[in-house]
């Protein structure tokens, strides 16, 4: 299938669903490329009322007045007869959530190029800002990517890095990305229209998979060192968010860090120690000789609280000597939003 071009401006059809992918969008929006047509997820119940909700990227989508499809599938002849009338040069996938097959990455003439929020082949799948945090990584980044028919494992267009701080959560690094992928996405398409793109394969080492979140993983154990259990409070912020429990209630931590230096006597793990002027105090390590420092939790029924405010509320509840954790269980903290 051949299309004319200027050489300027790309007909795209754009894949995404959250957020994340509405920034990829709107920055084809204030390109010069043209988008002809938007595919998203099926609207999904959300809120406390279930009420069938559009996704970020068909409410912008919507307000540009730009046709959207939602269909379930992309493997049926249908869907695919729909996706070819609309002769785009290229599918741009951003965080789309469905598998294209294989006639539907020969659709387009310059094929399907995918946003992905890693510096691949490291953290292929479902979680890649998430688990880059949580592993310690120094730096995350954007690659764009040809599409095959594999996860993730396209060859590469371009490549943009940004760094990994010891502050970073996982909803700053997301929002970080969100805009870098947009800048990415527009770089490469101004190229591929004027001189192309040189493609390169993935390298076969350094490959690791990002498994998707969950709350059951987000339950902190503090025989984990305080390194560890800082970058996975960072991480899990805003979503799924680390929590233990406290006296049986689940107690929901929101930024931490290891405390450096500590002389910390062995203490059983979970143990709160004397407070900091501004931080939770936690006893964790194999033998509690660590230090994690919590300066933001949300405790049962509450708001999340600067640890200074909550230490003045409430300074008998998060008293030094009480316990933190149980063994680790299945069963999510109650009352948590998604």
């Amino acid at each position: 299938m051949s299309h004319s071009t200027d050489g300027r401006s790309l007909r795209i059809v754009f894949a995404g669903t959250p957020d994340f992918a509405a920034e990829s969008l709107q920055a084809l929006l204030d390109s010069r490329h043209r988008v002809v047509a938007v595919y998203t997820q099926p609207d999904r119940p959300a809120g406390r009322g279930r009420k069938l909700t559009p996704s970020p990227v068909k409410q912008l989508a919507l307000t540009h007045a730009l046709p959207v499809c939602q269909p379930t599938s992309l493997k049926t002849a249908e869907a695919q007869q729909e996706l070819a009338a609309f002769e785009a040069d290229v599918m741009v996938v951003v965080a789309y959530g469905l598998l294209l097959p294989q006639a539907v990455l020969d659709l387009p003439r310059l094929g399907c190029l995918n946003v992905h929020a890693s510096l691949l082949p490291r953290w292929r799948g479902a979680a890649p800002i998430q688990r880059a945090i949580e592993a310690g990584d120094a730096e995350s980044g954007i690659t764009l990517m040809q599409m095959d028919a594999g996860l993730d494992t396209g060859d590469m267009l371009l490549v943009r890095h940004t760094p990994i701080e010891t502050t970073t959560t996982g909803g700053t690094l997301h929002d970080t990305l969100a805009a870098l992928g947009g800048e990415t996405l527009i770089a490469g398409l101004d190229a591929l229209s004027e001189t192309g793109l040189t493609a390169t394969p993935q390298p076969a080492d350094g490959v690791t998979y990002a498994s998707k979140l969950s709350k059951a993983e987000a339950e902190l154990d503090f025989l984990e060192p305080a390194a560890a259990l800082a970058r996975r409070v960072r991480a899990f912020n805003p979503w799924p968010v680390a929590w233990t429990r406290l006296d049986g209630d689940s107690v929901r931590l929101w930024l931490a860090e290891a405390e450096a230096d500590t002389a910390q006597a062995a203490t059983p793990p979970g143990t709160l120690l004397a407070p900091a002027e501004d931080a939770l105090r936690i006893a964790c390590g194999s033998e509690g000789r660590e230090v994690l420092r919590v300066t933001r939790l949300q405790l049962p029924g509450g708001k999340p609280l600067a640890a200074r405010d909550l230490l003045n509320a409430k300074p008998s509840r998060l008293g030094a000597g009480a316990r933190l954790g149980q063994p680790a269980t299945l069963e999510g903290p109650t009352g948590e939003s998604a």
